[in-house]
């Protein structure tokens, strides 16, 4: 008995261990690994932090900085040369290994401020995330609209004054004591067009705002007030659509990952847009956000990240260029490394979940008493933006007839109980909308931006897009393959749908989930 005893008393210890090893591997993986260079900027932040005397009235009034919440799908987004060209790491990860220093800290500690700026470039996106100290944005300087407005305020306003033109001393960085005052741009057209590419993008305004930084001596970096918290730099295009939201909101996470970023950064939005129902989910992301025109004169930046546009993210670029990856769980990635899988999207997709409070750790979908929920992603009329007549275009002519339909199959469905979620999306907070996704079984809806939602969607939810034939679009095929989800289409000669056609449809995808 007492060797029994003995035993078991071994098998605890033994189990005990190794949930400690365990516990203690995942942490680490979940902490900033610092690479060599995100070292070397630590110092400077310090030493920067040292030289430089603050009062009450240049100090910054928020210090607060979110943490990163503990994801489950979350793979280290270490700095390494190793990334295969093209690879799915390439796309959705951390492809941006291509370090370029513009700028860098002179070694002389009897000069006062010093910038500094580098670029993380992308071979596979061709695309950089640049970062850089000691800079100084001048709002006077940028000719653009105020921003933050009230939609109703601003109707008819043309979008052209919404977007940033920078002229000479928008944007300067500090080059120490030893530079002429004679204008000295930080980067030449060369190094735009090798890094900074234009591309398909007619007006790129990030590669006009790193166009436009001066180097400048210390003693004419005047500045009203100083930002000590990492700060993203983040210009909008079509603000008011949900999919091109989604892409700005990738590339902002995704930059402040490749960054090294210990918490979550604040914002600046360097354009004059009013404000919309999406910021919800801007101020839920990040730590705080601001409009660059509310600033009351110069201020000045410690830590300076500028995120790419939208348009150069995979979401986007996976529309014309052919992305071969699919979803895969991070644990299987961690284990079994693949170049033509990746979990970066479900790592989003927690991420927003996160930040809007909702459980992360689950993988399965938790059905309600009432039984499995079907979401129906509905298209309704709404003014989106100064520009925007109110009406939404119709992609499913007899939408609803078909939710109807559905309405009628549901309460009359004998092998279980279904219930039928009516989305209307567009008179839903943000954070109720990605509760639907959540909670949701099954998710149909017409072609819209309100299918991007899906990147939030649980590892088993099935997909059932009713698409006209007006737009054969492969926007959430792509995101439903590169998340890992079962996907279905029904495509329409018109916009017209049978709804015998997409119950039957439905029936069957029940079917398959054991309902």
């Amino acid at each position: 008995m007492n060797n029994r005893n003995l035993l078991l008393l071994k098998i605890l210890l033994f189990l005990f261990a190794l949930n400690s090893l365990s516990l203690c591997l995942y942490f680490t993986s979940h902490s900033r690994t610092l690479t060599p260079s995100q070292t070397d900027t630590q110092a400077r932040h310090s030493l920067s932090l040292n030289r430089l005397p603050l009062t009450d009235q240049n100090r910054h009034p928020y210090r607060y900085s979110k943490p990163w919440p503990i994801l489950p799908s979350y793979l280290p987004w270490s700095q390494t040369t190793q990334v295969p060209f093209r690879s799915c790491e390439a796309y959705f990860g951390n492809g941006f290994t291509n370090r370029v220093d513009l700028l860098k800290p002179k070694k002389d500690l009897t000069l006062n401020r010093m910038g500094w700026f580098k670029c993380w470039f992308s071979e596979t996106l061709r695309s950089s995330v640049c970062e850089g100290g000691g800079l100084r944005m001048d709002p006077g300087k940028i000719k653009m609209s105020r921003g933050g407005e009230i939609l109703e305020e601003v109707i008819g306003r043309g979008e052209e004054e919404e977007l940033p033109e920078f002229q000479t001393g928008a944007f300067q960085i500090d080059g120490g004591d030893g530079i002429s005052g004679e204008d000295q741009r930080l980067v030449t057209q060369e190094f735009l067009d090798e890094y900074v590419p234009h591309g398909e993008i007619v007006k790129h305004t990030m590669r006009e705002l790193i166009g436009s930084v001066r180097i400048v001596p210390t003693t004419e970096l005047q500045c009203n007030e100083w930002i000590e918290e990492p700060t993203l730099l983040v210009t909008r295009f079509e603000y008011a659509n949900l999919f091109h939201t989604f892409t700005d909101w990738y590339s902002a996470y995704v930059a402040s990952r490749v960054t090294g970023l210990p918490n979550r950064p604040h914002l600046v939005f360097v354009d004059g847009h009013c404000r919309a129902s999406l910021e919800e989910t801007w101020k839920a992301l990040f730590s705080s956000l601001r409009y660059a025109k509310n600033f009351s004169g110069p201020v000045c930046f410690r830590h300076l990240i500028l995120s790419p546009l939208g348009y150069e993210t995979p979401l986007f670029k996976g529309l014309n260029e052919d992305i071969n990856c699919h979803g895969a769980s991070a644990p299987d990635l961690w284990q079994h490394p693949d170049d033509q899988k990746t979990a970066r999207l479900s790592e989003f997709g927690e991420m927003i979940k996160a930040a809007f409070g909702f459980p992360v750790h689950r993988h399965r979908i938790e059905k309600p008493a009432s039984g499995p929920n079907v979401l129906f992603v509905r298209r309704e009329d709404y003014l989106a933006h100064p520009r925007h007549h109110g009406k939404v275009e119709s992609r499913l002519s007899n939408e609803q007839e078909v939710f109807d339909a559905l309405k009628s199959w549901v309460s009359n469905h004998k092998e279980c109980k279904i219930n039928l979620v009516n989305g209307l999306f567009a008179h839903m907070s943000m954070k109720e909308q990605v509760r639907a996704i959540q909670d949701a079984s099954v998710i149909i809806g017409a072609h819209g931006a309100g299918l991007t939602h899906i990147v939030s969607a649980m590892p088993k939810t099935v997909i059932l897009e009713i698409i006209s034939s007006q737009y054969r679009r492969p926007h959430f095929a792509l995101i439903a393959g590169w998340k890992g989800l079962e996907y279905h289409a029904i495509n329409l000669e018109g916009s017209f749908a049978s709804p015998p056609v997409v119950i039957d449809k439905l029936n069957n995808i029940m079917r398959s989930l054991g309902c």
